[in-house]
């Protein structure tokens, strides 16, 4: 029986990651967008990986069980490596809480349902996450363990206490955390670990809509004044998330890796505070 990758989001960051563990495994390749999805399987398929591919909508419990479906049809699913989204340029505050948010808590509901044993996840998540100011403890409750269809009901995310759409896009990525530690325990007990990585401004097509967007000025100014001074790239993402969702992360699951060249760094204690902006 085949081993099988799940890659959600058929975009620069998952397919670094995918090319580094899916050797001989089995990917499926899976993104909204029928034309994101063939030209990235074109791209592995020419690498000499095996891949099928197919459509998901990631703010639908319903389009996430028929990928789980189809990806338990090929074989055992040892890998999930979600790395699809919306960013603040890019969406409404409703949709970003529907795709960011949700969307994750339902993809590690229904993954963590299925994931064999010796299995692995990868959640790719953001540095915004990290720059929102600190919930009470009930909020992070709340983004950690409420059912994933009760969670966009929650008096927290309200159209009125979500002020823009980086608010959305900050708070759904502290969700994705706390919702990675939560469910690394129900995936512990399939033996199967599941972790996050919060990348900075990695140079990707997502990343250049930020950089030559509204905020594209604020973008370039967090670069310049990070302590390593500028992007990362889609590989260097892909080596930390080889290393947990491989043998040698096997110790390391319920956490996040924030990799964003000390942009969060500067942002609390540096240049980049908001006392010196």
């Amino acid at each position: 029986m085949n081993n099988v990758i799940v890659v959600i989001g058929a975009g620069s960051i998952g397919q670094a990651i995918a090319r580094r563990i899916s050797a001989g495994k089995q990917i499926l390749l899976a993104d909204l967008r029928k034309e994101n999805v063939e030209a990235a399987a074109k791209v592995l398929s020419d690498a000499g990986f095996e891949v099928s591919t197919a459509i998901v909508d990631v703010s639908s419990r319903e389009s996430i069980q028929a990928l789980v479906k189809l990806a338990l049809s090929l074989g055992e699913i040892m890998g999930v490596i979600h790395a699809a989204g919306v960013s603040p340029s890019q969406a409404t505050k409703e949709m970003i809480l529907k795709v960011d948010l949700y969307g994750t808590a339902v993809i590690l509901e229904e993954f963590g349902n299925v994931i064999s044993a010796g299995g692995a996840c990868v959640v790719v998540s953001s540095q915004s996450g990290h720059r929102l100011p600190a919930l009470t403890e009930q909020q992070n409750t709340i983004l950690a363990t409420i059912p994933a269809d009760e969670l966009l009901a929650q008096p927290m995310l309200q159209p009125d206490q979500i002020k823009d759409t980086l608010h959305a896009y900050q708070i759904s990525k502290r969700g994705n955390v706390l919702r990675v530690m939560a469910e690394a325990i129900r995936w512990g007990k399939r033996r199967a670990r599941v972790n996050a990585i919060s990348p900075g401004i990695i140079i990707t097509p997502l990343a250049k809509d930020e950089l030559t967007g509204p905020r594209g000025e604020s973008y370039r100014r967090m670069l310049d004044l990070s302590p390593v001074g500028h992007a990362g790239t889609p590989d260097e993402v892909g080596t930390v998330g080889a290393l947990l969702m491989g043998e040698q992360g096997r110790f390391i699951t319920g956490s996040d890796f924030l990799m964003d060249g000390g942009v969060t760094a500067s942002y609390w204690y540096g240049e980049l505070a908001p006392s010196k902006a």
